[in-house]
């Protein structure tokens, strides 16, 4: 899917409900309001992508698998439900770039970055034999006649990556992974704003789950019925009501 970026006419915000009006036709079949979704919600896929940089991918292609969540939120919304459009769609959004991400396999790393850390490591090893003793940043710097930045950087650059969703922090059995720890100083914080997560915070186990499994796992609902051992109908109530009182919370 090619989408021009050039041409962003997409500060001109459109209200929830011509959003949801351009979403309906969408989901109806019209090519153009689907388009125009697109075209209006760039800024939206970007400040998500925004989350991603400097991994290896260029922002272009972060942006295209962005769309993609885009469009599938989109195509997943339910217009019976009182929420605003973007709430809905940034966590599609940035599941797409997740999973791009995994299936890709590890972060890429530049040929000349991975040639000047494994001779970093060699001269690691050379000057760990001659001074008995694990060499410094800057001793390994000046061994090389290299910035002692430069060490650093390939140094990082080469380490094997971590998992965003490994445990960092845990305190009471509610644990802090990477993905809680990415900076975010756009202008869409949604996952970061105090008032969602107290929202989230105040909700049961149960209705914690079906928020995480559908919003965050993509799930249909009928695959979170089959999870929990309920009914569709009963998830499909229960999350109607979740978003509720999420809302009345939020709206506090």
């Amino acid at each position: 899917m090619d989408v021009e970026v050039k041409n962003d006419n997409s500060k001109t915000q459109l209200k929830d409900h011509e959003v949801k009006e351009l979403i309906r036709r969408s989901q109806e079949g019209d090519q153009e309001a689907r388009d125009l979704i697109i075209q209006k919600n760039m800024r939206l896929v970007w400040s998500v992508v925004q989350r991603f940089l400097n991994r290896g991918y260029e922002p272009d292609d972060l942006f295209q698998i962005g769309s993609i969540g885009l469009l599938k939120s989109v195509d997943k919304f339910d217009l019976s439900y009182d929420v605003r459009f973007s709430t809905y769609a940034v966590p599609m959004i940035i599941g797409e770039i997740q999973r791009f991400i995994r299936d890709d396999g590890t972060v890429k790393v530049s040929r000349s970055l991975k040639e000047l850390g494994n001779k970093i490591r060699r001269a690691r090893d050379e000057l760990s034999k001659t001074m008995g003793k694990v060499p410094t940043v800057a001793e390994i710097a000046n061994y090389l006649d290299i910035s002692p930045e430069d060490v650093v950087l390939a140094q990082e650059a080469v380490r094997a990556p971590s998992s965003i969703h490994e445990t960092v922090y845990e305190n009471d059995g509610d644990p802090i992974t990477l993905l809680d720890q990415i900076a975010d100083n756009t202008e869409t914080k949604w996952f970061d704003k105090i008032v969602l997560k107290d929202a989230i915070r105040d909700l049961d186990e149960r209705e914690r789950l079906i928020v995480y499994l559908r919003y965050y796992k993509d799930q249909t609902q009928s695959e979170v019925a089959e999870r929990l051992g309920i009914s569709q109908v009963q998830v499909s109530r229960l999350e109607k009501k979740i978003l509720q009182q999420m809302k009345d919370k939020m709206n506090q």
